[in-house]
C-alpha cells in the first residue's frame, strides 16, 4: 500500500520591508521611530483600508497631478515657441493635434492625406483621443481638451504599470513604489504616450510571471506596435531559454507576440501602406536626434569643424554598438555561477538600445523605470539615477529655448553645459548596467536573492536547473548543450552523479513560503 505523505501547512509569504531591507530608507525613517520592528508581520495582519496597493494608487495619483501642474504654465497660456521651453512645459501632444491634422479630423495611418511617424497602436490612439475632443479646428480650448483627455489616460496607465509592477512580486509591492514616485516620470511622463508601451510590457511581465506566456507575448507584441522597444525583453527570454532549456516559453511567447504585432499592423500595411511604411522609413533616414550620444558628437564635432556624422553612419555605427552590448549581454548571462534574472537581463538589453540609439527623447527614460525597480531596487542608486534625468531634462528644454529664440548664449543655456548633461545622463545609466551586471556575476549581491529566492520575475525560468552554461574555468568541459548541469555550479561532485548547487542554503521558491527579510 503507498504510503500517504503528511500534508505540510504552507506559510502565508511576509513582505520585504524597505525600512529593513534598503538602509538609505532606514535612515529616513529615524524620524518616525525607526524601521519596522522584527517582531511585526507585514502581509500576515490587515492594514484596514490602506492595503499596499491603495497606497500605491494614491502615490501615483498624487505623482500625476504634480506631472499635470508642471504643465501649468502652457496650460493656462498656450504651448507656443519659445515660452514653452523656457517654462519647462512642452509637450508633443498639443503639436501633433495641430501639424498632423488631428484637430481637423484626419486618423494617422488610415487618412492617406497626412503621414504620421509613430507606429500603429500610438496612430490610433492618437486618432480616438482626438475623436474625444469636441469641436473642429486647433483652437487653445481644444489643444487644452487634446492634452488633458491624453493627460487624464497617462496617469490611468500609470497606475497599472505601478500596479502591475506591485503583483509581479507579491513578496516585494513597496518596490513598486520607485515607479509610483519617480520624478523622472513626474517630470516627463506627459511628454508623448509612451507610457501606453511601458503599461503593456509591464502587464505582458506580469503574465510571464504568472506562467502565462500567451497572454504574455500577447501584450508584448502590442506594446511592440505601440513603441518597438518591448520586443526587447524576447532577446532576455531567449538567453533565459538557453540557459535552462526551456525552449518552449521562448517558443509560444515569441510566437503570440508576433501574431499580436500582426493582428494590429497587418491590417494598416494593407490599407494604407505607404503611412504604414512612413515609420520606419522616418526611423531610418533621420539625422541624430536631441540628446543621444551621436548627436552631442555632432554638436562637439560642428564647434571644433570636424566632420559630423551623417544619417547612413550613425545607424551603421548605432547597429554595431547595441549588437556589441548584446553579444556581452549574452556572454555574461551564460557565464554568469547562477542563472540571471528576467528584469536583470531585460534592464540591460534595454539600457544598451537607450544608450545606442540615434535618439533620446526625455521620455524615453519611462522605459527603464520599472525595469530598474525589477532588476535593482535600491532608493540610492534610483534616487542619483532620477537626480541625472531630471538635469538632463530641465537642460534639454534651456538648450531647445536658446535654439529656437536666437538669444545670445549669455542669456541661455551653452552648447557645452547641455552636451554635459547628456554625458551626464548616459553615464549614470551605464554606472545602474554596471551594477545589475556585478550583481549578476556576484549572486549574493543581489538584493532580492540575499532574501533567498531565485526569480520571481521569471515565470517557468524560476527555479529552473542550467541546462547550458561556459564554465570559464574549464570551458572544454563545461559547454555541454545536450546535458542538464547544476542550476548554479559547472561541475559534478564525481563521475555520475549530479551536480549540487553551491548555496545549498537557498529554499526552493515553488510552493513553498517564503521567509521573511
Amino acid at each position: 500500500m503507498q504510503e500517504t505523505k503528511p500534508h505540510i501547512q504552507q506559510r502565508r509569504a511576509r513582505f520585504v520591508v524597505p525600512s529593513r531591507s534598503d538602509s538609505l530608507l532606514g535612515n529616513f525613517t529615524e524620524l518616525i521611530g525607526g524601521p519596522l520592528g522584527r517582531r511585526s508581520s507585514p502581509g500576515a495582519v490587515s492594514p484596514g483600508f490602506f492595503t499596499v496597493e491603495r497606497v500605491l494608487i494614491i502615490l501615483t495619483i498624487v505623482a500625476a497631478l504634480m506631472s499635470i501642474l508642471i504643465k501649468g504654465y502652457c496650460r493656462v497660456n498656450g504651448w507656443h515657441t519659445p515660452q514653452q521651453f523656457y517654462a519647462t512645459c512642452y509637450s508633443d501632444f498639443p503639436e501633433l493635434f495641430s501639424s498632423r491634422g488631428l484637430a481637423d479630423g484626419v486618423f494617422p495611418l488610415f487618412d492617406q492625406k497626412t503621414l504620421f511617424e509613430y507606429p500603429v497602436i500610438t496612430g490610433l490612439i492618437a486618432g480616438v483621443t482626438a475623436w474625444l475632443v469636441p469641436g473642429h479646428g486647433a483652437s487653445p480650448d481644444r489643444i487644452l481638451g487634446y492634452f488633458d483627455v491624453n493627460a487624464t489616460l497617462i496617469a490611468a496607465m500609470w497606475i497599472v504599470v505601478v500596479l502591475a509592477t506591485a503583483r509581479i512580486n507579491r513578496r516585494r509591492p513597496w518596490d513598486a513604489a520607485m515607479v509610483a514616485l519617480a520624478p523622472a516620470i513626474v517630470l516627463a511622463g506627459l511628454i508623448n504616450w509612451d507610457m501606453w508601451a511601458v503599461a503593456m510590457l509591464a502587464v505582458g511581465m506580469y503574465f510571464f510571471a504568472k506562467e502565462r506566456p500567451v497572454l504574455a507575448g500577447l501584450f508584448i507584441g502590442l506594446g511592440t506596435a505601440t513603441k518597438l522597444y518591448p520586443v526587447l525583453i524576447l532577446g532576455a527570454v531567449f538567453l533565459l531559454a538557453v540557459r535552462s532549456g526551456r525552449l518552449r516559453v521562448l517558443f509560444v511567447t515569441t510566437l503570440s507576440a508576433a501574431v499580436a504585432w500582426l493582428a494590429v499592423n497587418a491590417p494598416v500595411a494593407a490599407a494604407n501602406p505607404a503611412g504604414w511604411r512612413y515609420f520606419f522609413d522616418f526611423t531610418q533616414d533621420r539625422p541624430a536626434g536631441y540628446s543621444s550620444l551621436w548627436f552631442a558628437y555632432n554638436l562637439v564635432a560642428e564647434r571644433l569643424r570636424l566632420s559630423q556624422l551623417g544619417p547612413g553612419a550613425i545607424n551603421a555605427l548605432a547597429m554595431d554598438m547595441f549588437l556589441l552590448a548584446c553579444v556581452l549581454i549574452a556572454g555574461l548571462a551564460l557565464t554568469a555561477p547562477r542563472r540571471p534574472r528576467l528584469a536583470q537581463l531585460t534592464f540591460l538589453i534595454v539600457a544598451a538600445f537607450v544608450l545606442s540609439n540615434k535618439v533620446y527623447s526625455p521620455q524615453y527614460v519611462l522605459w527603464l523605470v520599472p525595469l530598474l525597480a525589477l532588476a535593482r531596487p535600491r532608493w540610492l542608486d534610483f534616487l542619483v539615477w532620477q537626480a541625472a534625468e531630471a538635469l538632463h531634462w530641465a537642460a534639454t528644454w534651456m538648450y531647445l529655448g536658446q535654439i529656437s529664440s536666437g538669444g545670445a548664449a549669455q542669456n541661455n543655456i551653452d552648447m557645452p553645459y547641455y552636451v554635459m548633461a547628456v554625458m551626464l545622463h548616459m553615464a549614470v545609466t551605464a554606472y545602474l548596467m554596471l551594477r545589475v551586471a556585478w550583481d549578476i556575476w556576484e549572486p549574493h549581491l543581489d538584493p532580492l536573492r540575499v532574501q533567498g529566492v531565485d526569480d520571481p520575475h521569471g515565470g517557468e525560468f524560476n527555479g529552473a536547473e542550467d541546462w547550458f552554461r561556459v564554465d570559464l574555468k574549464s570551458p572544454a568541459s563545461s559547454v555541454l548543450p545536450w546535458r542538464r548541469v547544476a542550476a548554479f555550479s559547472g561541475a559534478s561532485k564525481s563521475t555520475g552523479d549530479a551536480a549540487q548547487p553551491e548555496h545549498d542554503s537557498l529554499p526552493s521558491t515553488r510552493g513553498e513560503g517564503e521567509r521573511d527579510g
